[in-house]
């Protein structure tokens, strides 16, 4: 009692004795984090943002980062559906959205997810042919998060996304590639020439008949022409002159 009665009566004393409960005794969980409690080794709770008390010997606190966290997940060689070898990397975005399934339910949260997604990736890549991969990342990355997620749930770990950053194919097959879509575009080059050709003899033959249905546009037409021919500086001129008119010159020079 005497001994209380000097602390008090010596407000300096309390000092060393305050820094030393503040050291020993208080823990301090930042707002981006959740303290995970544990009394003599059992779960009793989460702490929230502040300053917590923690008894030594009796009571520990893990501390567990809540914040977004992004696994680089390294490059993957896979075999596509079609037996074309690749790599693929990827990163996903998760968080924590329950620390005590992220403490209890597996040992290192972070590795187990970094597995997860690599095996997922290298399964769903392989279900698929090249040409899918290329051209349906983003579906294939949606599949990959969903799963990821399903598998992760238990861990008290919500995936917000995953993203496939870059397929890389061999350098023979990307040469085998170009050479493919180069046939193709000189293949899709004749069909459009073949097409024009084909309507251009369309509208020529309903041009002919239209000429021929009415009398005297034929002639029109090679007067026209032969206007056109005069304004040229060549020496040479083409005539053009209708079947009928030679036959009419014909039967003129008999009389």
């Amino acid at each position: 009692m005497n001994y209380l009665s000097f602390i008090f009566s010596h407000p300096s004393t309390l000092i060393p004795i305050i820094i030393f409960l503040g050291v020993f005794l208080l823990r301090q969980v930042n707002q981006y984090e959740k303290g995970v409690m544990f009394t003599l080794g059992k779960f009793t709770g989460i702490k929230e943002a502040g300053w917590r008390l923690v008894i030594p010997v009796f009571q520990s606190m893990r501390k567990i980062d809540i914040r977004t966290k992004a696994v680089d997940v390294p490059d993957q060689e896979v075999i596509t559906r079609d037996n074309i070898p690749v790599k693929i990397n990827a990163v996903v975005y998760y968080k924590i959205v329950d620390a005590s399934k992220t403490v209890l339910a597996v040992e290192d949260y972070y590795y187990a997810t970094s597995q997860v997604a690599q095996t997922t990736m290298r399964n769903f890549v392989g279900e698929r042919t090249l040409d899918e991969l290329l051209q349906k990342r983003a579906e294939i990355a949606k599949q990959i998060k969903d799963r990821v997620d399903t598998l992760t749930d238990p861990w008290g770990i919500d995936v917000e996304s995953v993203e496939l950053k870059d397929v890389i194919i061999p350098e023979d097959l990307k040469r085998t590639i170009s050479k493919e879509a180069e046939a193709e575009r000189e293949k899709r080059a004749v069909i459009i020439n073949a097409e024009g050709d084909k309507i251009a003899a369309d509208n020529l033959a309903a041009a002919a008949r239209k000429l021929n249905e009415v009398p005297g546009a034929l002639h029109l037409r090679t007067l026209q022409t032969i206007n056109d021919l005069s304004s040229d500086q060549s020496n040479t001129t083409v005539w053009m002159i209708p079947m009928e008119v030679l036959k009419a010159l014909e039967g003129f020079g008999k009389k």
